[in-house]
């Protein structure tokens, strides 16, 4: 088998082509390991801004950010705007100092789940080994595939991007290699619409001149501390002994002993789901008045509660989150009796939790959540010590329907039209 092809049409392509003997394209991939590596991870460029230009051809050439407003952060941008300078979570002012041109858009999660499940469900038609990382990221192990799509994991994995470009619109890349470590980095060598390949000739080499930063688990703090002991790069790591390693660094010693070599040993593990289902808002302005922050809850409720309802889950634990002005983060949580995936329940739950920490201190942030995942099938029981609790629920099920039927502002509860 030839060690490179076509990534348009997967033609074979001889070595030294600059174009493809079959469609004349340039897209070619060479690599002499090519076809024996198995390991991949698929990433998503750009992805909220990427689903945004899909939907609106109009911004397909301008820079656009998705976040949130004057005291928020980017939540991600287009290549045109990172061009610019503007980076994910950088704070909003500054983002628009650098591109004061750029479109700014709020995020839409509900939009940008389905469409990463749409990816997934594609993902997983190649094999069954799809490890999730984030909405938009996935490790996949395609060991043992060949016979079934009739070609080497590299040719599955480029007939994937090709589908994912044509069927859902929007564009990915992909590393791959021996291990799920290099797998990662080979994804973020060349995008967007990268392809890169990591072999196991080529490891110590190709690790030797990285920064430690590039090793998961090293980050600004451990890598200032490992600066201050004289070593920033892998390859001062290559010559280490692992003993010497641990002797300074603990357990972190071993995996810098290992990771410096490549050697990565975790395999991919199917996806055990989402682990919380959150929504939270920056304000423009500090908010320290309890019944203020209390009318902001309730919508932050709904909108999880349309997120778990969406993605067929319940949460067995409510979770709330709160950024005070000086960035400081708390976190208060109860467990329920029952799994919930109803906004009534969930602001019954956060609303005490919320006023018990709203006594004056002024808060930059709020968030709300539902941890403890399992099956929406087993949400919120008829409860027969307390008949209140089953007609509220039983009135926000209607309430779905209708908002299915007719849209979601078609109908609301009292307490969201408080201002």
């Amino acid at each position: 088998m030839s060690d490179g092809f076509c990534r348009d049409c997967l033609s074979a392509a001889p070595e030294g082509a600059t174009r493809c003997p079959s469609c004349k394209r340039p897209r070619l991939k060479f690599h002499p390991e090519i076809h024996e590596l198995a390991i991949a991870h698929l990433d998503c460029d750009a992805f909220y801004a990427a689903v945004e230009k899909r939907d609106d051809p109009s911004l397909r050439d301008k820079p656009l950010i998705i976040g949130g407003g004057k005291r928020g952060v980017v939540s991600t941008c287009c290549y045109i705007a990172r061009i610019r300078g503007v980076r994910s979570a950088m704070p909003m002012f500054k983002a628009l100092a650098a591109c004061p041109e750029a479109v700014v858009m709020p995020p839409n999660m509900a939009k940008y789940a389905e469409v990463g499940r749409e990816v997934r469900q594609l993902m997983r038609e190649l094999t069954p080994l799809v490890e999730p990382l984030s909405i938009d990221e996935a490790f996949l192990d395609l060991a043992g595939t060949e016979r079934l799509h009739h070609g080497s994991p590299a040719l599955s994995m480029a007939r994937l991007v090709n589908r994912i470009e044509k069927e859902i619109g929007i564009t990915v890349s992909v590393g791959l290699s021996h291990n799920k470590f290099l797998a990662k980095i080979a994804s973020d060598l060349d995008k967007p619409r990268g392809f890169s390949v990591i072999g196991r000739a080529e490891t110590l080499s190709f690790l030797a001149a990285k920064p430690v930063s590039l090793i998961w688990g090293v980050g600004k703090a451990f890598e200032a501390k490992l600066a201050r002991d004289g070593i920033t790069r892998i390859s001062q790591l290559q010559r280490m002994e692992e003993n010497e390693l641990m002797a300074r660094y603990g357990s972190m010693g071993s995996r810098l002993w290992r990771l410096a070599r490549g050697l990565d040993v975790r395999t991919v593990e199917p996806s055990q789901g989402a682990k919380s289902i959150s929504a939270e808002t920056t304000f423009t302005d500090d908010i320290s008045d309890a019944a203020a922050l209390d009318r902001i809850l309730w919508p932050l409720c709904e909108k999880v509660s349309r997120r778990a309802k969406a993605a067929g889950l319940s949460g067995a634990t409510v979770v709330l989150k709160l950024k005070t002005a000086d960035f400081k983060t708390r976190t208060r949580n109860q467990t329920l009796h029952d799994p919930t995936q109803l906004a009534e329940v969930i602001y019954r739950i956060a609303a005490p939790l919320l006023a018990r920490e709203a006594t004056g201190t002024a808060f930059r942030l709020l968030g709300v959540g539902i941890s403890q995942l399992t099956d929406g099938d087993l949400a919120d029981p008829p409860d027969m010590l307390d008949p209140a609790a089953t007609r509220r629920a039983t009135a926000e099920r209607a309430m779905d329907r209708l908002r299915a039927k007719f849209g979601d502002k078609s109908i609301g509860k009292g307490r969201g039209l408080r201002r």
